[in-house]
Formats: structure tokens, C-alpha cells, sequence
């Protein structure tokens, strides 16, 4: 495009020259346009970012220079091509028309010999180069009506080329607009789905969990009931050891009450997560109760001992207070899977609890029990694999993974189990 404008810019500017003579300032006017049209066909690069300005600097520059109009239709292309607007792409092309009109016929009313349209016309073999005068094949009205017919047809061409292009861009638009309505349709459908499925789990967890809990919880209240009922006839007969046994018998159904009525509100609480997911990351997120305080690290201790598991505990905790509440999560869910490893699946055995928090050494937790089993081997160093099945130990593994610290798990040669989590130290 600039090289074709560029040419066409000179040739109609050297034929023009011709009717003045060397010494002459019109002369000097139409070297410096012949100079200028080296550069004219630039203007056209930018047509894609200003392609309004570029169609009026072109009808500028063919309005006041002798130039062919071939680099403002170029221009009219571009910017039919990139404005979709019905009234300003009426002026355009209507402006456009007249510029062509104007530069075609202002070239075939020159002298013949200063005429590139006179050139078309002109007789084989006559000029001043074959020592005779120009000889035209067709008279000076044809001429000028060949040149309007010319700059029509040069516009109509200009115009159907920035509309087939713009048509094809608004197709190549709208299939992709197209594209992403059917993808975001069809997450729509994923989410529809899948939140159908979460409803469905709701729905048969609080069938089945929730109802077995509160039925539990119902029972235990009422054993309690029985037990102080018990302990009062009891007394009534002066049987102390009996009222004392079922004191006890009392106090730990009301343990089994409390337990049974927290497992109902967790249930719960998943269920509200299952039905609301979008409102599960603040129910996730890290809490004075989920994550490692030394209120939540004395309440997981004393719920364990007071279920009647053998604790020890080595305990060295140093500006707890400015541990990251997500590395303190992390870090009381691995206490806690810990210990309830421990009772699933070695009850009655003595479990070793070691932790250590500070700034210099992160967060340590050690979790050791004795187990008898005689199907189990030794864990390969830095092995987090294990012959137990369950998906805890995995699952925090792989917490602990993506919080930069480590999760060793396995079995001593002493068929010994640790469970060893290290965190680095998060503000």
C-alpha cells in the first residue's frame, strides 16, 4: 500500500511538472511534492490507530498537492474497516468521492502533455520523441468524463473493500463472542451440577449423620438420667460404693452428651458448607479455635486426657502471638491428626506429644505412639508413605507440602509410629 501510493502520488506530481518551465518557482513547487511523495505513503501505517486522522491528512494532502487520489481511498478503506458508524461512514465516503473527483479531473484538464489521463488517450507514435505533435484519440470532454467514471469506480472499490473487511472482523467478533457465551454456558451447567451434587450430599448427610448424632446425644441424656436416678436410690439405702460408681457412670455420659452435641454441630457446620460454598472460605478460615493458641493447644490436651488416652507432652511455644494464623491452622490440625491417629488406632497406649515454636527453629510437632501389629515395616527415610489406609496423614502431608514444611509418617523398627511435621516461621 505505501509503495503503491507512493507511485502514483509521483507519477500523476512528474506529469504535472511538465507545463512549467525548469527555472520557474511553480518547478521548484513540484520537485519538493515529487520530493515529498517519497514519504506520503507513510501516513498510511497509521491507519489501524487513527485511522480518522489518517483519511484526513490523506484528503488534505491530494487536495492541496498534485497527487492521485489512489492513497485517500486507501485511507477510506481503513477507516470504513474500523469504525462501525452508519453517519460517519456516509461523510467519508462522501468526502472521499469528491477528493477523487477532484484529483481525476484536475489531472484531465491539465495540457496533454502534463496529463496522465491525456497519456490514455494518446495516438502510438506521437510526441514530441517521434518529432510530431500529440495526437488524441478521443476529445476533452470524453477525457474528463473517463476520469470521473474512473475515481467512481476507484471509490466503489475503496468502499466495498472497508466494508467486506469490517463485515468480516464484526463475523470474526461475533463468532468469538459466540464461543464464550456456549463456554460460559457450559460452566454454568459444571457449576449447576455440581452444586446439585452438593445439595444431594447435604441432603443424605443430615439424614444419616446428623440423625444418628442427635439420637445419640438423646440416648446419652437420657443414660444420664438413669445413672443420677441410680445414684439416688442409691444414697436413699446408704450404698456409697454404688452411689459413687454411678456418679462416674453420670459424669461420662455427660462427656458423651458433649461430645455427641459438638460432632452435631460440626455436622452441621459441613452441611452449611456443602449447601453455601460460596461462603465456605469464611467458614474455613483460620480461628482462635482452629488455630494454635495456647488456649486451643490446653483445650485439644485436656479433651484428650480427659477421653482417657496416656499423654505426655514436652512443650517449648516462644512468641506464639506472632505465628501467621495459616501456619498456626496447619500446625493444630497436625496436633490433632496426630492424637486421633493415636486413639483410632493404638487405644491405651501411652502417646508422646513433643512441640516447639519460635522464630528461630519454626514450628516442630512430634507425635509418637507404640502400636502391636505384625504386618508392618519400617518407612524408607523422608518417606511419607505408610501401611496404614487412611487419608488423613496423606491429606496433611500434602497441606503441610504447600506451606513450604515437611510431613515424615511411618513406623520405627520398634513398630513405633511418628508423625513428624515441620513448618517454617510465618509472620
Amino acid at each position: 500500500m505505501v509503495v503503491c501510493s507512493d507511485f502514483m502520488c509521483m507519477a500523476q506530481t512528474a506529469f504535472a511538472a511538465q507545463r512549467f518551465d525548469q527555472d520557474s518557482a511553480a518547478y521548484a513547487w513540484m520537485v519538493f511534492c515529487t520530493l515529498l511523495s517519497f514519504a506520503a505513503g507513510f501516513l498510511l501505517l497509521g491507519r489501524s490507530r487513527y485511522p480518522r486522522a489518517t483519511f484526513v491528512a490523506a484528503c488534505i494532502a491530494v487536495l492541496l498537492l498534485p497527487y492521485d487520489p489512489a492513497i485517500e481511498l486507501m485511507a477510506l478503506a481503513a477507516l470504513l474497516a474500523r469504525r462501525n458508524d452508519a453517519r460517519m461512514s456516509i461523510r467519508a465516503i462522501t468526502a472521499g468521492g469528491i477528493v477523487a473527483i477532484v484529483s481525476q479531473v484536475r489531472d484531465a484538464t491539465q495540457p496533454p502533455e502534463a496529463s496522465l489521463w491525456h497519456m490514455v488517450f494518446v495516438k502510438p507514435n506521437t510526441g514530441s520523441q517521434y518529432g510530431t505533435d500529440l495526437v488524441m484519440l478521443a476529445d476533452e470532454r470524453t477525457i474528463v468524463i473517463t476520469a470521473v467514471v474512473a475515481a467512481l469506480l476507484e471509490l466503489t472499490i475503496a468502499t466495498l473493500a472497508g466494508l467486506h473487511i469490517r463485515s468480516r472482523a464484526l463475523a470474526t467478533l461475533a463468532s468469538a463472542k459466540a464461543d464464550a457465551a456456549d463456554a460460559r454456558a457450559a460452566q454454568l451447567r459444571t457449576t449447576i451440577d455440581s452444586q446439585q451434587l452438593a445439595d444431594a450430599i447435604a441432603a443424605e448427610a443430615h439424614d444419616t449423620l446428623a440423625h444418628s448424632l442427635s439420637l445419640l446425644a438423646l440416648n446419652a441424656g437420657a443414660l444420664q438420667a438413669e445413672s443420677k436416678k441410680l445414684a439416688a436410690e442409691a444414697n436413699a439405702v446408704d450404698a456409697g460404693r454404688l452411689a459413687e460408681q454411678a456418679e462416674r457412670i453420670a459424669d461420662k455420659t455427660d462427656e458423651i452428651r458433649k461430645q455427641a452435641a459438638g460432632a452435631l454441630d460440626e455436622a452441621h457446620s459441613v452441611i452449611d458448607m456443602l449447601r453455601h460454598p460460596e461462603q465456605a472460605r469464611e467458614q474455613l478460615a483460620p480461628s482462635d479455635e482452629t488455630s494454635l493458641t495456647r488456649e486451643s493447644l490446653e483445650t485439644l490436651i485436656g479433651d484428650a486426657r480427659a477421653a482417657g488416652m496416656r499423654l505426655d507432652t514436652w512443650i517449648d511455644i516462644q512468641q506464639l502471638g506472632r505465628l501467621s494464623k495459616e501456619t498456626g491452622k496447619i500446625a493444630y490440625r497436625a496436633l490433632q491428626e496426630g492424637l486421633t491417629n493415636a486413639s483410632r488406632h493404638a487405644p491405651n497406649t501411652p502417646v508422646s506429644l513433643e512441640l516447639t515454636v519460635n522464630p528461630s527453629q519454626g514450628v516442630h510437632a512430634h507425635v509418637s505412639n507404640p502400636t502391636v501389629t505384625s504386618d508392618v515395616t519400617p518407612p524408607e527415610e523422608n518417606s511419607t508413605k505408610t501401611v496404614r489406609t487412611g487419608a488423613g496423614l496423606p491429606g496433611l502431608a500434602e497441606r503441610v507440602r504447600q506451606a513450604g514444611g515437611t510431613c515424615r509418617f511411618g513406623f520405627d523398627s520398634r513398630h513405633t509410629f511418628h508423625m513428624d511435621v515441620r513448618l517454617p516461621w510465618v509472620e
